[in-house]
């Protein structure tokens, strides 16, 4: 089978995919426009192809933290709480605290996930009707362009003690869902969500990259266990292997780069220059949509 894509195509998809994947500017309105300007017509190979290249973006949050991802090193901003020893010599409590510490990590990311997937599976129908809407994605590019532009007055205020709490997880987990919103972004949703907690602005977006991981692999396993399971869904993609290597391997490289291009600036400067990327893309696509250009999502 064709598969709808040339490896120009492929690569440039790719490409779009990893630098937009982590930044705060919606990966959605940049497929968009990218779709729309490549002439790519939204077949089901383009539309797997999207989703599955994703994995290569997750794979480079694993890599490029591996030590902290597998408790190798020292994570500040995780630690168990409650934990003290009562004596000094209590072996229960060390053995305990030592337990808590180590799976603490996964614990907090599991609980920042799970509001995500409660709202993703009850309205997840809804929520594809709403991706197939284009004025959601541009006006909802152009108001998070604007809380961007504020963010770093509103909430760049941390507390010196950057643990995230049980409490802190859960809260940032339900800024996520905000992301649900096409347009929104879940970087941005979870990065201020992170912020309003207290965060620093490394931190949070590290917190952000972290919660990706589990939030973006059920998304893309879904996704994907919906086109096997559909119409010549497992021959397409067995047929296109090659492309879809390719797209993973440049969407991990590119992913990588994006984040630490990205964890350096905003420490630096923060994301008012993200905020005015963000108004100027979603009033391009609303510029697109006045002038009668049909748009739509893959």
């Amino acid at each position: 089978m064709s598969s709808d894509l040339t490896w120009l195509q492929s690569i440039v998809i790719a490409i779009v995919e990893g630098l937009t994947e982590f930044l705060p500017v919606s990966s959605t309105g940049h497929m968009i426009i990218t779709e729309k300007i490549l002439g790519i017509e939204s077949t089901e190979f383009v539309k797997a192809f999207t989703v599955i290249i994703q994995f290569g973006a997750i794979l480079s949050v694993i890599v490029l933290y591996w030590k902290r991802f597998f408790r190798l090193r020292p994570c500040h901003i995780f630690s168990p709480e409650g934990t003290e020893e009562k004596s000094s010599g209590a072996k229960l409590g060390i053995y305990l605290k030592r337990f808590l510490y180590k799976y603490d990590f996964y614990w907090k990311l599991f609980i920042g996930f799970l509001p995500a997937a409660f709202f993703g599976a009850l309205l997840g129908d809804w929520l594809d009707e709403l991706l197939e809407n284009v004025w959601v994605v541009a006006t909802m590019l152009l108001i998070g362009g604007f809380i961007m532009l504020f963010v770093d007055k509103w909430f760049n205020k941390p507390e010196e003690n950057q643990t995230i709490t049980t409490r802190k997880a859960v809260i940032i987990g339900f800024f996520q869902c905000i992301a649900m919103i096409p347009g929104v972004s879940r970087s941005m949703a979870t990065i201020v969500g992170g912020m309003t907690q207290k965060l620093t602005r490394t931190n949070a977006a590290e917190f952000s990259f972290f919660l990706a991981v589990p939030t973006m692999a059920a998304a893309t396993g879904y996704k994907l266990l919906k086109i096997i399971t559909g119409p010549d869904g497992a021959e397409i993609l067995q047929a296109n292997i090659g492309t879809l290597i390719l797209g993973n391997v440049i969407a991990f490289v590119v992913a990588m780069l994006a984040i630490k291009f990205f964890i350096g600036f905003v420490t630096k400067y923060g994301f008012k220059l993200f905020g005015w990327y963000r108004i100027l893309v979603g009033g391009i696509i609303l510029v697109l949509l006045f002038a009668g250009v049909e748009l739509s999502i893959g």
